[in-house]
């Protein structure tokens, strides 16, 4: 699809790489007069990683078939996304990595052969010209048959 020698894989962040509902959910505990828990400087900073999700990122870093990046949307009513998830990716792959981080609210805008996302449509997932491998789905429920699919 990419017409490039390695596939193109994007990969998601919220819900897909780390775990976004369930610290929500828990912000929201204990803070329940927030309606944005998300809004809250350094929330996205301390999102702990799914299983898994990290070894897969390495491996296709690693890979000659694949050439990954990071697509997440930003929170466009709060700032603090942009530098979180940017701070995120740096903590857990190092900065030259940061070079493949790409912040778009509109998915379907990127060409490449994957698109890994919990979500089959809201940010342009449906969009997307290459195949979708729905994480958290019953063909893609974790990351382990997401390294199965790619045969790393």
């Amino acid at each position: 699809m990419s017409g490039f020698s390695q596939k193109v894989v994007y990969i998601d962040m919220d819900d897909t790489l780390c775990d976004f509902k369930g610290a929500f959910l828990k912000q929201r505990e204990l803070t329940p007069s927030l309606l944005w828990p998300h809004s809250k400087e350094g929330f996205f900073e301390a999102l702990m990683p799914l299983s898994g999700a990290i070894e897969t990122v390495e491996l296709l870093i690693k890979s000659d078939l694949y050439d990954p990046y990071i697509l997440t949307a930003p929170s466009v009513r709060n700032p603090n996304s942009y530098s979180g998830k940017r701070i995120w990716i740096e903590k857990y792959f190092g900065l030259e990595f940061c070079k493949k981080l790409i912040l778009s609210p509109n998915k379907s805008l990127l060409v490449g052969d994957y698109l890994i996302d919990d979500n089959v449509s809201g940010k342009g997932q449906d969009g997307f010209s290459g195949s979708l491998i729905h994480f958290g789905s019953n063909e893609y429920p974790d990351w382990r048959s997401v390294r199965s699919f790619l045969d790393i």
